[in-house]
Parts: C-alpha cells; sequence; structure tokens
C-alpha cells in the first residue's frame, strides 16, 4: 500500500467466551463495573459463542444506550447470577491470612 510494506496478523478468535456482567437485558446487552470493563467487551466479541452471567437481569429498554458496553449481538447465552451472601473469592486458612498458592499453580 503506497510502496510500504505491513505486517498483517489477524485476530485472536475464541471458541467460547464466559463473561461476568453487572446488569444485562434479555436482549443481550451488557454494562460492566469497575475491573470487569478491561477485558470482558473485547472477549465477548472475540469468541465465537458468548455466554453471559449477569448480576441483575432486566427487560429491553431498561438499560441506558450510552451505558452499553457490549451490545446483544455478540451474546448467544445470558445465565442470571444468584445471589450468595458473604462471598469471598479467597478463603482464609485458620491463621487467618489468605492460602497462598505454588508458583507452578499460578502460571498454569
Amino acid at each position: 500500500m503506497d510502496g510500504e510494506t505491513y505486517v498483517l496478523e489477524t485476530g485472536l478468535v475464541a471458541d467460547l467466551a464466559i463473561v461476568k456482567a453487572w446488569r444485562g437485558d434479555t436482549e443481550g446487552n451488557l454494562i460492566y463495573r469497575k475491573t470487569a470493563r478491561n477485558f470482558n467487551p473485547m472477549m465477548a466479541s472475540a469468541g465465537r459463542v458468548t455466554i453471559a452471567e449477569v448480576e441483575q437481569l432486566v427487560e429491553p429498554g431498561q438499560l441506558e444506550p450510552d451505558q452499553i458496553h457490549t451490545p446483544g449481538i455478540f451474546v448467544q447465552r445470558i445465565i442470571q447470577a444468584r445471589a450468595i451472601a458473604g462471598r469471598s473469592r479467597i478463603a482464609p486458612r485458620a491463621s487467618g491470612r489468605p492460602r497462598e498458592l505454588p508458583h507452578e499453580l499460578v502460571a498454569r
């Protein structure tokens, strides 16, 4: 192009993308919160099939259009998350400190 040589890299395509959204409607439009906004929109659009777990599922038209991060065209399945009281991602040990994983488990 214009006498220049360019390198073209193809995009990554995933067979399955599983994302978690804060709010979503039954049409698949999704809104993410906090750090979920970093990679979930990209992964939802990169997956051949996208499954979205939604904390708050609402009817179409109840989401502000300017707030939607992933349009419903990229989402094939929607699952409403169950409310889990007092959930924690890291279970503390008896000593009260979180359990540290060996380096081999973290790297894989």
